[in-house]
């Protein structure tokens, strides 16, 4: 562990002044009299937040905050990839003798880990356990990581990624959180680490799961097509229609030419505000996003180690991933492995319960009334409570991680 580094957030005055210049120079699109978001994200709030971006965001107190929280680096060697710098927060549980419980978060796009920053204190302290000790990476290619140099690091890579940073770490043994490709990247640690050492995966997001089959889950099967659906099952298949039929086409465009896009978002940085802040208003239930946490949330893409283009290149590599694991993706997770599951509605891709009880032994499920894509950012109480329940000492998955039950040294296991 001699090689983890103390890391502090520090964007060269250059590449901000960098920014300023381009915001001075932006120009605008027009747009239909009678458009609206559906088209895509309206001139007047591009225009409101750029003009905020030039004349009153200010990134080195949005730093300064940031680097309040514990972040750290440290090389991680990838099979067949050169060894990569990788950037993640680590706080530990601050409840004295507590055998917590070590919990990988996984975010995704267009998030970084600035999305783990409201649940960490709820999961770390306050007045009662479970408790974990949280880390929370940086993907590589996004925020403060480096970036592969070569084509070919999808999921399975950086579930490689993940799981070797918390073994280095200390945590031999440890339970995920993830939505978005945090999910994704949680099912391939599962398939590719558990039982021995992922232990537990809870999901707020698992778009690769489909109706149960006949042949596989017959008794799922029969209580999913002999009795009428619910409108709440109507509801979560009307919400995958409009993102399949409405919302995907970013995912079609990274998952092809992510290099093509990325010249626009590197070099345009209202574009690239564009780009995030649509999927933010679109993805989220009624959030109230102030211009602040937009303009922090889109300069985590704009001051990248790597740059905004890295991050769309994951589409790619896990639609082009090799033929023997695409069967991993759309496959169950072994029972070996218990899963716990989020529900919240306004997602962009929700499943009926009998769909989501198909893809693994789920010892945890959870519909929420209200709540979208960035559930750890916009209910961050309701997710942590979920992962409170799984693990406490009610949950299915009490004492899962030997000898960390999350509770104080002496508690029954």
């Amino acid at each position: 562990m001699n090689d983890i580094r103390p890391y502090q957030i520090s964007v060269p005055q250059e590449r901000i002044d960098l920014i300023q210049q381009k915001l001075d120079l932006a120009t605008f699109p027009d747009e239909l009299e009678n458009s609206s978001w559906d088209l895509g994200t309206p001139l007047s709030e591009i225009k409101r937040l750029t003009k905020y971006w030039k004349e009153s965001f200010d990134w080195r107190a949005a730093e300064s905050h940031l680097n309040e929280v514990p972040q750290f680096t440290t090389t991680i060697e990838i099979d067949g990839f050169e060894a990569l710098d990788t950037h993640f927060v680590h706080v530990k549980c601050k409840v004295p003798g507590v055998k917590a419980i070590p919990l990988l978060f996984i975010h995704g796009w267009p998030g970084s880990f600035l999305e783990s920053l409201k649940l960490i204190p709820l999961l770390t302290e306050g007045e009662n356990g479970p408790y974990f000790d949280v880390v929370a990476p940086s993907l590589a290619d996004f925020g403060f990581s480096d970036a592969p140099k070569k084509v070919g690091f999808d999921s399975s890579k950086h579930a490689e990624l993940y799981h070797k940073l918390m073994l280095k770490l200390g945590y031999n043994e440890y339970v995920t959180q993830g939505g978005d490709w945090g999910a994704i990247i949680s099912k391939f640690i599962a398939l590719q680490y558990g039982p021995t050492h992922c232990k537990s995966c809870h999901f707020n997001f698992m778009w690769w799961v489909s109706p149960p089959q006949f042949t596989k889950n017959p008794l799922l099967w029969l209580q999913y097509n002999l009795q009428s659906h619910s409108d709440l099952d109507k509801e979560r298949l009307e919400r995958r229609k409009w993102f399949f039929d409405e919302g995907f086409g970013y995912n079609l465009l990274q998952g092809t030419k992510p290099q093509t896009i990325g010249y626009g978002l590197q070099d345009s940085p209202v574009g690239l505000l564009a780009w995030i802040y649509e999927k933010m208003h679109d993805w989220s239930d009624g959030y109230k996003w102030t211009d602040d946490e937009i303009l922090t949330w889109v300069s985590m893409y704009a001051y990248s180690n790597a740059g905004p283009t890295a991050s769309g290149r994951i589409y790619y590599m896990d639609k082009h991933r090799p033929a023997d694991q695409k069967a991993m993706v759309f496959g169950p997770i072994q029972p070996s492995v218990p899963i716990g599951l989020s529900i919240f509605p306004l997602d962009i891709v929700v499943w009926p319960l009998a769909w989501g009880r198909a893809g693994g032994r789920v010892i945890f499920e959870k519909v929420h009334p209200s709540g979208g894509h960035f559930a750890a950012h916009e209910r961050p109480e309701w997710l942590a409570e979920d992962l409170k329940t799984m693990f406490g000492k009610k949950g299915n998955g009490y004492g899962i991680v030997t000898g960390r039950n999350g509770y104080t040294v002496g508690a029954k296991l």
